[in-house]
């Protein structure tokens, strides 16, 4: 398969394309970041660099006038869009909103245009929109699933369930097939101790979205995964480790962080069950993560 995948810089879009070319697929990768005009090593993912909120370089990019060495022009079968400003708190309001969304509209509108049959969008654990709230809330229910409401309070989380909407719109006026998938806090080698160690070796630390994480290549392995099937529409999945950061028992471990949360806690098959139900991706997707942070510590 001929994939395109934006944002290839970043965390996921590393991953995804180490991902998709071990499964032998023909990539192309694309960020913002210089491309460097030396020669690289046998493999190396040829890399096109894009500005997505540009629409001319987008089309210029999904239609495959722009492939980097080594590939063929033409439009692509699949596109993973990776590419945004991952958070708050770096950026202006102004400037997340604008950028995710449009970049997003961008990808969207050219993959109507060119004919591309799959795209998989990167949305976020965020969507419901406790963890940025301005004014804080907590889930209605846990684990989370893909019914829960949507209420974003701040700029990136609405981005992303804007961008969900864009892509019902898509299916709706062409063959385009769609999946976003909103994955829980990304992490990978490099970032397991910095980020979670702190957390493993605190019981008291809170967590909004019931202590979930997920693997990068985990993660990767799900957009790989969604990029392949033959759902057809637009369907939204969550990814995320089966178990909680630090093994924490959840329903206990909530109780303490939130005495006072009105959250209803569902019951779970483990323990030291995720906040986050992926039993949708394991049934429609055959997903299943494969690593823990107990690898890493």
């Amino acid at each position: 398969m001929r994939v395109l995948i934006t944002g290839a810089r970043g965390k996921v879009g590393r991953a995804a394309v180490a991902a998709f070319q071990d499964a032998g697929h023909d990539v192309v990768a694309s960020d913002l970041a210089e491309p460097d005009f030396d020669h690289h090593p046998p493999g190396t993912a040829p890399y096109v660099k894009t500005d997505l909120t540009d629409a001319g370089q987008v089309y210029a990019l999904v239609g495959g006038a722009s492939v980097g060495e080594g590939t063929h022009p033409g439009p692509f079968e699949a596109v993973v869009h990776a590419g945004a400003i991952p958070a708050t708190g770096r950026h202006a309001p102004h400037v997340i909103f604008g950028n995710n969304i449009t970049a997003t509209f961008n990808v969207v509108e050219a993959c109507v245009r060119w004919g591309v049959r799959r795209l998989v969008n990167i949305s976020s654990e965020t969507a419901p929109g406790f963890i940025f709230a301005e004014r804080p809330f907590l889930p209605a229910y846990l684990p989370l699933d893909e019914q829960h409401p949507l209420a974003p309070q701040d700029p990136y989380a609405l981005s992303k369930v804007f961008g969900e909407q864009l892509c019902d719109a898509a299916v709706r006026r062409s063959d385009l097939r769609c999946v976003s998938i909103r994955p829980t806090w990304v992490q990978n080698a490099a970032s397991y101790e910095r980020n979670l160690g702190p957390i493993v070796r605190d019981p008291a630390a809170p967590s909004p979205t019931g202590w979930a994480y997920i693997d990068a290549y985990d993660l990767a392995a799900a957009i790989r995964l969604a990029t392949g099937c033959d759902l057809p529409g637009h369907e939204v999945f969550y990814i995320a480790a089966p178990d909680t950061i630090g093994g924490r028992d959840l329903h206990a471990s909530w109780r303490a962080a939130y005495p006072d949360a009105t959250t209803e806690l569902r019951p779970v098959a483990r323990p030291d069950a995720s906040g986050i139900d992926t039993s949708k991706a394991a049934r429609l997707l055959g997903w299943a993560a494969e690593r823990s942070w107990r690898d890493y510590f």
